[in-house]
């Protein structure tokens, strides 16, 4: 019973130090070699023969009460820890302070054996609420076990207090996170958004000074143009544009995903819902067009309309790939950020010049996430269909 209950304590305290936890760790380490001690202690003085051979009995216990007391000390520390995080492990430490009494008392030869169940009793109802509470509690991940409020809490100074973020900044899998963004880009704003590539900045084909305002944010020079998002492919076909049947099927092959796809540029991206923009997305002859493969930015695109899109990252610099690399790079540039966490690649998308597909084939314009050679067999494939 010593060795398993000393075991578990050991056991919890490694579990909590690899959770970052460094006060349960310190404690249940504590614990265990208290438990540990005072069980040992209370065997071997009850043994006649371990007794004598390890020279424990009456009037040679004076190193055990000194061990008892630092006990005691060390204990009312984590008393004072434990109480500015949940009432559990405050009531967990003070029963534990009990059974230190116990041991003082014990090798003292004065320990009241109702007092020591009662302590008993009382660490065990704690220990069995405490560890079913963190168990259910983390398996639902939903406090159904309360744990109690700290006793006493840590007023932080202002250094110590985090910033407040420099635009709003709301999260992705939330409705209303899409509603704050999508009603900011619908105004003019410019926003940081998630894609299925890397994070990106984005604004409203409808409103060109927003795509203006992209340019000023990554100091972008004005000779390269910015791309457009769309929904699904079928908006690209309700807008009827010139396209040979080629280019529809090698579209129909990498749509949704990391491939963009350079086309003739014409009247027809107005019916796209381009609206006012249209002279700022692309260039004179060409835009590029594409279909992401992530599902919260087609419900902001069908939301918004077709969006301006852009890497979200000062120019020539790397991509941003966390929304924390978002905010902290342009957050003070910019009306909002959809936070999306890790985005699902490190590189941007593939580029593919189609304006001469039916003549010359494909070119890779920029090789990205999609290696050049898997576009071409895909274009190949199509091709010889």
């Amino acid at each position: 019973l010593i060795l398993i209950g000393g075991f578990v304590q050991l056991l919890a305290g490694f579990l909590a130090f690899r959770k970052y936890d460094h006060l349960g760790g310190t404690a249940f380490l504590t614990f265990s070699a208290l438990w540990s001690s005072y069980g040992a202690t209370k065997v071997l003085c009850a043994a006649p023969v371990s007794g004598h051979l390890l020279d424990i009995g009456a009037g040679n216990t004076e190193g055990f009460a000194a061990g008892s007391v630092a006990f005691l000390v060390l204990n009312a520390f984590l008393i004072i820890l434990a109480s500015s995080f949940n009432m559990v492990l405050l009531c967990l430490t003070l029963a534990m302070e009990l059974l230190t009494i116990c041991f003082l008392l014990f090798t003292l030869e004065n320990l009241p054996l109702p007092f020591e169940i009662v302590v008993l009793s009382i660490l065990s109802v704690i220990c069995f609420y405490g560890a079913t509470a963190s168990l259910t509690n983390c398996m639902f991940g939903k406090d159904l076990l309360v744990m109690g409020p700290p006793l006493l809490t840590v007023q932080s100074s202002r250094k110590d207090r985090e910033d407040p973020l420099p635009c709003v900044c709301p999260k992705s899998h939330l409705t209303s996170g899409l509603r704050t963004i999508a009603e900011l880009l619908n105004t003019g704003a410019v926003c940081g958004v998630p894609t299925d590539t890397v994070y990106a900045l984005a604004a409203s084909c409808k409103h060109p000074q927003a795509i203006e305002k992209v340019y000023r944010i990554k100091d972008r020079p004005q000779e390269k143009p910015i791309c457009i998002f769309i929904s699904n492919l079928e908006q690209l076909r309700a807008a009827a544009p010139p396209i040979s049947p080629l280019l529809w099927e090698f579209m129909e092959n990498v749509y949704p995903g990391g491939i963009g796809c350079i086309i003739q540029k014409g009247e027809w991206l107005k019916k796209l819902g381009v609206g006012a923009g249209y002279s700022r997305v692309g260039t004179q002859d060409s835009i590029m067009i594409r279909v992401p493969d992530l599902t919260v930015l087609v419900h902001l695109i069908d939301m918004t309309g077709p969006l301006a899109i852009t890497s979200a990252n000062p120019s020539g610099e790397v991509d941003s790939t966390h929304h924390d690399m978002v905010i902290s790079r342009l957050g003070h540039k910019l009306e909002g950020v959809l936070c999306d966490g890790e985005s699902d690649e490190v590189v941007a998308s593939t580029v593919v010049n189609c304006t001469k597909i039916d003549e010359s084939g494909i070119t890779i314009v920029r090789e990205g996430c999609i290696p050049a050679g898997k576009v071409m067999q895909i274009f190949e494939r199509v091709k010889n269909r």
